[in-house]
C-alpha cells in the first residue's frame, strides 16, 4: 500500500490549541478523524478571523472545501490539548491549500498533518470567484 506524502512548510504563520474532547475519541480510544478534521476547520476559522475574514465573507468571497487530506503520525487521547499550526499555499487563480500540523503540547509529538483544499465562491451568482487580492495581502503571498 501506497501511503500519502504531505509535505509541510517550514514555517507556520499561526497556531491555536485544542482539547481533545471524550466527543472527539473513536471506539479504539484515542482521536477520531472526524476530530482531525474539525481541529483544521476550528484552526482555519481561528486565522481567518484574525485578518478580519469569515468563511461567508473573504473580502466579499465565499469559501468551499474541495478536497482533504489527513496523514496520521501518532495517536491523541481525551485530554491532551493539541496545537494546531495553519499556513497558506499553492494559491491560484481560484483558490489555494490550506496547511497544519497537530502537536501534542505536552510532548510536542506530532500527531497529524493535514490538507484542505479550498476554492473561492460567489454564493449570490453561484460560480467560483477569484481569490481576493485582500486574501492574498493578508497571507503575504
Amino acid at each position: 500500500m501506497s501511503r500519502i506524502k504531505l509535505e509541510l512548510p517550514a514555517q507556520f504563520p499561526f497556531s491555536t490549541e485544542v482539547e481533545v474532547r471524550i466527543g472527539d475519541i473513536n471506539y479504539g480510544q484515542h482521536l477520531g478523524n472526524d476530530a482531525v478534521l474539525s481541529f483544521a476547520h476550528e484552526a482555519r476559522i481561528r486565522f481567518l478571523k484574525q485578518h478580519g475574514f469569515t468563511e461567508a465573507n473573504v473580502a466579499g468571497a465565499g469559501m468551499l472545501m474541495v478536497d482533504a487530506v489527513v496523514v496520521y503520525k501518532s495517536q491523541s487521547f481525551h485530554g491532551d490539548v493539541l496545537k494546531v499550526e495553519v499556513a497558506v499555499a499553492d494559491i491560484g487563480r481560484t483558490g489555494c491549500d490550506f496547511l497544519y500540523r497537530l502537536t501534542n503540547r505536552k510532548d510536542g509529538k506530532e500527531i497529524a498533518r493535514v490538507k484542505t483544499g479550498v476554492v473561492f465562491f460567489d454564493y449570490a451568482a453561484g460560480k467560483i470567484h477569484p481569490v481576493p487580492e485582500a486574501f492574498r495581502k493578508a497571507v503575504g503571498i
